[in-house]
């Protein structure tokens, strides 16, 4: 006998974690993709210190939860991996388009989408796929994924392509960095590209420049 591979569509329980109260005067929505192996409630963590006013910022959780280090001790969050990965896709586009859709925001409020490192890939398709349009796309430390056309990307951002790369990532090495902006200018997307001092991972000074050029401090 064969294994044959069945699937099933089944209700789950995801999460998010919010800094700010959303209420009349809420006039834009920041959702904030972690990255891998991070959980977003110390995600969120990284945006405490600012005051955004009129501005909220969600941080989604993967759906894919494990401990990091064995069968114990701290529990760590991924968007997918390479099993079932376009079932991954579409399930973690389809929970945030609900979880945006469960705010109620009024038809005026922006939404803006965030993603670090493995989260701004989860990002980056979100809003090439999703049912909402975007005021800015901000990828932190991270890359387009191959599989969506950034021209798709340009057409559903209103306002502000951003990305950041720290001159020290572990991940990204100098030379790859400049690599990637180069390819990204020459495709004709507007974009602003910003390189700071820093390794993997955000830090208070360029996200505070990077609000305020989005005026949202």
């Amino acid at each position: 006998m064969s294994i044959i591979k069945k699937q099933i569509t089944i209700p789950k329980t995801a999460r998010y974690f919010q800094l700010g109260e959303i209420t009349e005067q809420t006039s834009h929505v920041i959702i904030a993709c972690h990255g891998y192996a991070q959980m977003a409630n110390y995600f969120l963590k990284w945006f405490e210190p600012f005051n955004l006013k009129n501005t909220v910022i969600i941080a989604p959780e993967g759906l894919s939860r494990f401990y990091w280090n064995g069968f114990s001790g701290k529990v760590v969050a991924s968007w997918m991996t390479k099993e079932d990965r376009e079932e991954d896709i579409k399930d973690y586009i389809n929970y945030l388009d609900e979880a945006v859709i469960q705010l109620n925001l009024k038809p005026s409020t922006k939404i803006s989408a965030l993603g670090f490192s493995q989260g701004g890939a989860t990002a980056a398709r979100w809003v090439a796929q999703s049912k909402f349009e975007f005021e800015n796309l901000i990828l932190w430390a991270a890359v387009f994924p191959e599989d969506i056309q950034i021209e798709t990307i340009g057409s559903k951002v209103q306002s502000s392509l951003e990305i950041l790369f720290g001159d020290n990532d572990q991940f990204y090495d100098l030379n790859q960095v400049n690599l990637i902006k180069e390819t990204l200018i020459n495709s004709n997307i507007k974009l602003n590209f910003d390189i700071f001092k820093g390794e993997h991972r955000i830090y208070p000074e360029p996200l505070n420049n990077l609000f305020k050029k989005l005026n949202l401090s």
